[in-house]
């Protein structure tokens, strides 16, 4: 497979003015991009965001995430493993090393973890009369988790992971209603445009994404921002989805311990409704 560094280095000539300072911010920043999407690229470049999307298409990808990943890829030649966990290391010394890098992540999040936005996402999601959770991916699982947290408080949750699906149930949301997308780039298409189309509808819209400008921050009225930087190094995002669950579980936590009667006897109910399900 060709380089895309050289491809880029190629193909410089050929670009247009605003392709062409793309290319050469990559060059003299390669390892930069990893940690930047596709609007602070676009910023650092003084160009649009569908100016990086059409540079990465010239160079034969689908589009700026598929150059991320190929960079990343040229950079450490086993991208889905820590550059601080090698070939020797023993399983437990992987899982220590997993285990640091979890809480630095988790430490991070709670710098750029708004106080304010994450007091009101609680509010007006205890307070729906419908909550619809989107995720793709590394994000379905955490949507799944998210709604499954929601459904024990008795509140009308649903849990998406079908991107047509996404768009047909985020085009009859209405006003009152919370959509809520996962996306630790923040530039998943499908999650992007289904918080687009639930708030054209009148829901309200929650993001929770990795900080940083990005499309989903533009089209969300709340943002709970993570802060993981283990898209240097692993595409598995460990980090960034424990980071993901600890917002939820904090989210589920002071809906429960604010809730009125009605909320504590659906919890009440759901665990008389559990209980012959273990032995």
């Amino acid at each position: 497979m060709e380089s895309i560094v050289h491809k880029i280095r190629f193909s410089h000539e050929s670009m247009g003015p605003a392709e062409k300072r793309i290319a050469e911010y990559l060059l003299q920043h390669t390892g930069e991009i990893i940690d930047l999407s596709v609007s602070e690229l676009a910023a650092k470049c003084d160009c649009g965001d569908a100016t990086v999307v059409r540079f990465s298409r010239r160079l034969g990808l689908e589009g700026y995430q598929e150059l991320k990943l190929r960079i990343a890829a040229e950079l450490n030649a086993s991208s889905a493993i820590s550059a601080e966990i090698e070939k020797g290391d023993s399983c437990f010394t992987i899982f220590q090393k997993r285990i640091r890098d979890i809480s630095e992540s988790l430490s991070s999040t709670e710098t750029v973890l708004d106080e304010a936005s994450l007091a009101r996402a609680s509010e007006v999601i205890g307070k729906t009369d419908r909550v619809v959770i989107f995720g793709l991916g590394n994000s379905a699982a955490i949507a799944q988790d998210a709604a499954h947290k929601f459904l024990r408080l008795g509140l009308s949750a649903q849990v998406c992971c079908d991107n047509h699906l996404q768009a047909i149930i985020a085009s009859h949301m209405k006003r009152g209603n919370v959509a809520i997308g996962i996306s630790h780039s923040g530039s998943s298409k499908d999650i992007v445009e289904a918080l687009r189309l639930a708030k054209a509808c009148g829901a309200t819209t929650i993001c929770v994404t990795n900080y940083g400008a990005s499309p989903i921050v533009e089209t969300s009225d709340i943002c709970l921002f993570t802060k993981s930087g283990e898209t240097k190094h692993s595409i598995l995002g460990m980090s960034s989805r424990i980071a993901q669950l600890a917002i939820f579980d904090s989210i589920y936590t002071h809906i429960v311990l604010n809730s009125d009667k009605a909320a504590q006897q659906a919890i009440y109910n759901t665990e008389i409704a559990l209980q012959n399900k273990k032995y």
